[in-house]
């Protein structure tokens, strides 16, 4: 019966599908929602043709754990001999997401086809002989010598790539996969521009089959305010592009900032004790203009910095851009407040001392270009002593845009985010270096 309704709803477009399901039995319906086939969007099935991997790179929530753990469980299902590689960046990931997470393989299917999972083996086994092992991509060599049938590696573009880590655990993988008729490999991932991805990319069509799509395509299994409220706050910007539209935004050749760097820095929040906080001020020139950046960024006793806001303001006017300089450092509870003064001078201050700021303020001259003085931060950043607390896509554009030795290329004209940043961090990391003309006021 249940055999006869899978034939006939899987003919059928997926609106009819589900009013034709509204007539079985809670029984038989239950039984249903089990089926990948009846539920999954077709780009969350395999592919057809004879490759060797299937790369899945979209958006945050299109669905591509979710097509993993299905993939694997139709591969353990069909197979009793099936020796399954399960990968990601860290053993814990592979655990919380690919195995006991809310889409991973202890969730999907029917209850009494689900696996047992033994975490002191790193193994999970199904009822009929399968098995699927866990690996960390920190560490390459545990995939030199054991042998697989198949594999399915999670977030790739998030594989840690010191010492080429990321690159030596796929050819370790890719080496492994020799056992049964056609051994594959499914990388699911958040597209970035990192070498593994590059690599895949480069692949000979015959040999892989990509998958892309963004997150507004999974929007029937997703929280409404969830995707309106990531939407609202990526919009278009390259970062929102890359985490919610599945596009690979390549690096600028040369440039001082790359993704993959900003994603090394990145933490959920900043510490409690800060020493220090300041906001940094990059004014515009005019209110019709460009945007008047504003950075918080605080100090910890250890000398790590971390950037807790953006708080830059567009086409605003001088009373609008410095209410919201004072609004945050009342709200983060700065102790100084820094500003350029290369652009209006001492009515900078001014402007600030009207809107009510009671903090010290200290007004620095830019004697050098704006890359110049970014390069030392940078460098901050590649010694793992900055931190992002949480995701600044405007701010993060702009990085990714300043080319050492070279000029701003974008996005908008000028990086007026990003120079508020740099002020930021120079003033409590690296003293009068970058500031050979600066007063308080």
């Amino acid at each position: 019966m249940i055999s006869e309704h899978l034939a006939i709803l899987e003919s059928l477009p997926p609106a009819e599908r589900r009013r034709k399901m509204n007539a079985f039995n809670d029984k038989e319906r239950d039984e249903l929602l089990t089926h990948w086939q009846l539920w999954a969007r077709p780009q969350q099935l395999p592919p057809p043709g004879d490759w060797r991997t299937w790369l899945i790179m979209a958006g945050r929530g299109f669905g591509k754990t979710r097509a993993g753990a299905e993939w694997v469980r139709a591969l353990a299902k069909a197979d009793p001999d099936a020796r399954i590689a399960l990968v990601g960046a860290t053993l814990p990931e592979v655990r919380a997401v690919m195995v006991e997470g809310e889409s991973g393989l202890l969730s999907v299917g029917p209850e009494p086809q689900r696996p047992r999972f033994e975490p002191s083996l790193r193994r999970v086994s199904w009822p009929n002989g399968a098995q699927a092992m866990l690996y960390s991509a920190l560490e390459p060599e545990t995939l030199r010598g054991p042998q697989h049938s198949h594999a399915w590696c999670d977030e790739v573009a998030k594989w840690d790539n010191a010492s080429a880590r990321a690159t030596r655990a796929w050819d370790n993988l890719l080496l492994g996969l020799r056992l049964g008729e056609r051994p594959r490999a499914l990388a699911t991932t958040t597209p970035r521009a990192v070498p593994l991805v590059t690599r895949l990319m480069a692949e000979p069509a015959e040999d892989i089959v990509i998958t892309r799509g963004s997150t507004e395509e999974n929007r029937d299994n997703l929280p409404a305010r969830f995707v309106n409220d990531i939407r609202r706050s990526f919009g278009r910007s390259l970062l929102g592009r890359q985490e919610l539209d599945g596009e690979l935004i390549a690096d600028i050749e040369g440039a001082l900032w790359t993704r993959a760097l900003l994603e090394t820095c990145r933490e959920d929040t900043a510490p409690p004790e800060l020493t220090r906080v300041v906001v940094a001020v990059d004014p515009p020139a005019s209110a019709s203009g460009d945007a008047c950046g504003i950075v918080v960024a605080g100090l910890t006793a250890e000398g790590s910095a971390h950037v807790l806001a953006d708080a830059s303001v567009e086409k605003a006017s001088p009373e609008r851009w410095a209410r919201a300089v004072a609004n945050a450092a009342q709200v983060w509870n700065a102790d100084r407040v820094v500003a350029e003064a290369n652009q209006g001078g001492a009515m900078v201050g001014s402007v600030l001392r009207a809107a009510q700021l009671s903090l010290p303020l200290k007004l620095v001259h830019a004697s050098r270009g704006k890359v110049a003085r970014a390069e030392p931060v940078a460098a901050l950043y590649e010694a793992g002593r900055v931190h992002h607390a949480g995701t600044f896509p405007a701010l993060e554009d702009e990085l990714c845009g300043l080319v050492a030795g070279g000029a701003y290329q974008g996005p908008g004209r000028s990086p007026d985010r990003a120079d508020a940043l740099v002020w930021a961090l120079t003033e409590l990391m690296l003293g009068k270096v970058l500031e050979p003309r600066v007063r308080i006021a």
